[in-house]
């Protein structure tokens, strides 16, 4: 929860008129490794500790995940769904992903507007470059007491057939957006978005290994102007 001193220094951020007050993060994970989603040896029975041995040779298959939120800063709301431009943000993901088949449980839909707007918090829908899924959407819900983490070898599965898992997070005052993905889709997404600057937000590309609390998740409201480091503003101009 956001203390005083943090409410203190936002309200003295909005007071510059000029300065825009929706703040949208794009926080990544990269090259974070698949087995570690796996079931611990302890669970594991004979013939699976074994094959996993032969395989510790084997170049270590990766997943990349990334979190989306927003600030509204002038009006002090925090969640993705809170900015003013989360329509456009959620366009320029279906951009990012214009060839990926919708699912939610046994549902298809048309865009990923109505698959987040037909779930509840802790459910998913699942991206797919295929017609259908063999696996159980269902399974890799999670309630409000749980978390991701407690689905490790559930989201495992999906990433292994290349299937990309869409979380809806609990926020503050709304709710966030939570991508999981064997392939590393990041270049994907930044340049539509990029687009929605400035005229939007302003848009911070954050290194997740850079977070070191809760305070370094709302950066905003206490060092806007000087960002922690690896959390780099995207600009009409930047590059990758």
């Amino acid at each position: 929860m956001m203390d005083g001193p943090f409410l203190y220094s936002l309200r003295n951020i909005c007071k510059n008129s000029d300065m825009k007050t929706d703040i949208f993060k794009l926080i990544f994970h990269h090259d974070q490794r698949l087995d570690k989603l796996a079931k611990r040896n302890a669970n594991k029975t004979k013939e699976e500790v074994e094959a996993t041995l032969a395989d510790f040779m084997k170049p270590d298959p990766t997943y990349s995940r990334f979190y989306f939120t927003g600030t509204d800063l002038a009006n002090e709301r925090f969640g993705l769904n809170m900015l003013s431009a989360y329509d456009k943000v959620i366009e320029a993901l279906e951009e990012a992903f214009s060839n990926k088949n919708i699912y939610t449980g046994e549902e298809q839909y048309n865009s990923l507007s109505e698959g987040i707007d037909a779930l509840n918090t802790g459910e998913v829908l699942v991206l797919s470059e295929n017609k259908g899924t063999e696996i159980r959407i269902s399974d890799l819900h999670v309630d409000e007491s749980s978390n991701v983490g407690h689905l490790k070898e559930e989201l495992k599965e999906a990433l292994e057939q290349d299937l990309m898992v869409l979380y809806k997070e609990q926020a503050k005052d709304g709710f966030d957006l939570h991508l999981f993905s064997k392939k590393n889709v990041y270049r994907d997404m930044f340049f539509p978005l990029q687009k929605l600057v400035p005229k939007h937000f302003r848009f911070f590309s954050i290194n997740g290994k850079k977070f070191r609390s809760e305070r370094h998740f709302y950066f905003e409201t206490w060092t806007l102007d000087r960002p922690p480091h690896g959390f780099e503003e995207v600009l009409p101009e930047s590059v990758l």
